[in-house]
C-alpha cells in the first residue's frame, strides 16, 4: 500500500492517533503491513533510514533511525501496531474510527499502543524537522504480533536480526498496564523497570474411578482437584519482596499523605499480611498483592463424563506468574507441588523470558526527572508490572528496558482501565504532554 505523505511530515501526535487506529490490525489475524507502511513512508519522507523486515509481507516490522549527536549510545523506541479484538463489545463509537469527541481520541488500540506511538513518532518528526539531532541515535521499532505472544514481531527481530540493535543498551516500550489510586490524592507516573513473566501450567489429577455414590476420600481425583484449588485461593505462592518492588512501597511511603503512607509501610514490613491495605480499592490491593509473590490462577478445567461417574483424570490449566530475576521454572514448580499437597504431573505450557532484577540508574533518573521537569506535582513510581510485553524479549540482547507512557491525568483516574475493552479512548492533553516528553528525553538523554 502507498500512502501520499508529502504534505504530512509531522501531522502531530493526536492526528497520528486517529490515523494509526483506522487501520483495522486486531490481531488475530494481525494484518499490520498496511499500518506499518504508512508509518514507514511517513518517516522516509522525513528523511529517516528505513528498513521492513518479516517472516511474511503480511506481517512486517519496521525499524527506522534517526542519527543522533554521538554523545550517547543508541536508543531503542518500540511499539506495537496490532490491537485486541472487538468482537462481543458494545462500543459508543466506531471502534476504528479515530474519532475526536471532546477533546479525546477514541478507537482500539489508543492507549494500547497507537496513542503511544503516535507520540514517539512526533518527538522524532520535530527533531527531524527542526534539525536538531538528538543525543544519540534514535532506533524505532514497529512491530507486530505483540497481542498474540511476539512471535511474528519482537520475538522474530531480537532472535533473527539482532544485529540491529547493536550498540543499544536502553529501551522504551509500553508499561504494560501498570496503575495505582491509592486513594488519588498523589498524580503517579509509573515507570515500568521489570515485568512478571508467564508460566503457565497443566496439572493432571490422576484418581481412582467407580460409581459416584461411594466415598472416594483422598484417593479421587476430584479429591486432589479441591486440595490443589484451595492450597491456590490467595492466588501465590508465598510473599518475596524483591529490590524493585521494596523501593516502590518505600517511595509511595513516602510521598503519599500519612495515613496512606502507614498503611504501605506496614505492608512493606509484612508483605503476607494484606489486612495493612484495607481502605485501599481493590485494583490496588490485587495490584500490590500481586507483585510481592509468585501468582498461579487456575483458568481451565477439564474431567469426567457422567454425573454418577468418579472421573479418573482431571486437568485444570493454571495462568502462573513469576517475579523477575534469579526465579527459575523448575523451582516455581516444586513451590507449587509443595503448597498443594497432592501428587500430580505438571505440564509447562507456556514459558515467558526471564528478566532479570532491574537496574534503577542513570536512565531511569534521566526519565524520571522528564517526568518532574514537565510536571511537578506528579510523582515518578518505579513499578513491576504483571502483565507481558515486547520488553521481556530485549533483555536478551543485554538492553535494559523500561515501559514508559507519559501521561498527565487527574488524580484518581486510571488509563489502565482503558485497556482491551470497550470505548478505549485517550485525552488529547494526554498525547500532547506525552509527545513533549519524549521530544525532551531524545533531546538530551544520556
Amino acid at each position: 500500500m502507498s500512502t501520499d505523505t508529502s504534505t504530512l511530515e509531522n501531522p502531530g501526535a493526536v492526528a497520528l492517533t486517529q490515523r494509526l487506529i483506522r487501520f483495522d490490525t486486531t490481531n488475530p489475524p494481525g494484518d499490520e503491513a498496511a499500518c506499518v507502511q504508512y508509518v514507514a513512508e511517513l518517516l522516509s519522507a522525513a528523511g529517516l533510514e528505513t528498513r521492513l523486515l518479516g517472516r511474511e509481507p503480511a506481517r512486517p516490522n519496521l525499524i527506522a533511525r534517526l542519527p543522533g549527536r554521538g554523545e550517547a549510545p543508541p536508543l531503542l523506541l518500540h511499539a506495537h501496531v496490532d490491537v485486541v479484538p472487538t468482537e462481543n463489545q458494545r462500543w459508543s463509537r466506531p471502534p476504528f474510527g479515530g474519532e475526536l469527541v471532546d477533546g479525546e481520541v477514541w478507537g482500539r488500540g489508543a492507549v494500547d499502543m497507537k496513542g503511544q506511538l503516535a507520540m514517539m513518532l512526533d518527538a522524532v518528526l520535530r527533531l527531524r524537522a527542526t534539525g536538531t539531532p538528538p543525543a544519540g541515535d534514535v532506533l524505532l521499532a514497529v512491530v507486530c504480533d505483540e497481542e498474540a505472544g511476539s512471535a511474528a514481531g519482537a520475538k522474530f527481530l531480537v532472535n533473527e536480526h539482532p544485529e540491529v540493535f547493536a550498540g543499544v543498551r536502553y529501551a522504551i516500550g509500553e508499561d504494560g498496564g501498570a496503575s495505582l489510586g491509592l486513594g488519588g490524592h498523589v498524580r503517579f507516573h509509573p515507570i515500568v523497570v521489570a515485568e512478571k513473566r508467564a508460566v503457565w501450567v497443566r496439572a493432571v489429577l490422576r484418581g481412582v474411578a467407580g460409581h459416584a455414590s461411594r466415598v472416594t476420600g483422598s484417593a479421587g481425583a476430584a479429591y486432589k482437584l479441591t486440595r490443589l484449588l484451595g492450597a491456590i485461593d490467595g492466588g501465590g505462592l508465598g510473599t518475596v519482596l524483591t529490590p524493585a518492588v521494596d523501593t516502590m512501597l518505600g517511595e509511595l511511603a513516602r510521598v503519599l499523605p500519612e495515613r496512606e503512607g502507614r498503611r504501605i509501610a506496614a505492608f512493606r514490613a509484612d508483605p503476607a499480611d494484606t489486612s495493612t491495605l484495607d481502605g485501599f480499592d481493590e485494583r490496588d490491593i490485587r495490584y500490590l498483592s500481586s507483585i510481592v509473590q509468585h501468582t498461579v490462577n487456575a483458568t481451565v478445567i477439564h474431567g469426567g463424563t457422567k454425573t454418577n461417574v468418579l472421573p479418573s483424570e482431571i486437568s485444570v490449566e493454571l495462568d502462573g506468574r513469576v517475579l523477575p530475576g534469579d526465579f527459575g521454572t523448575p523451582g516455581f514448580l516444586a513451590e507449587l507441588r509443595a503448597k498443594s499437597g497432592v501428587d500430580m504431573d505438571l505440564e509447562v505450557l507456556v514459558e515467558g523470558e526471564q528478566m532479570p532484577q532491574p537496574k534503577l540508574g542513570a536512565f531511569y533518573e534521566r526519565l524520571a526527572g522528564v517526568l518532574r521537569e514537565q510536571d511537578p506535582g506528579g510523582v515518578p513510581i518505579p513499578m513491576v508490572t504483571t502483565a507481558s510485553t515486547d520488553a521481556r524479549l530485549f533483555p536478551q540482547l543485554g538492553i535494559e528496558t523500561y515501559g514508559w507512557l507519559p501521561l498527565r491525568q487527574s488524580t484518581g483516574t486510571s488509563y489502565r482501565d482503558m485497556l482491551h475493552v470497550a470505548d478505549e479512548r485517550i485525552a488529547v492533553e494526554d498525547l500532547e504532554f506525552g509527545a513533549h516528553c519524549f521530544h525532551e528525553l531524545l533531546r538530551d538523554y544520556e
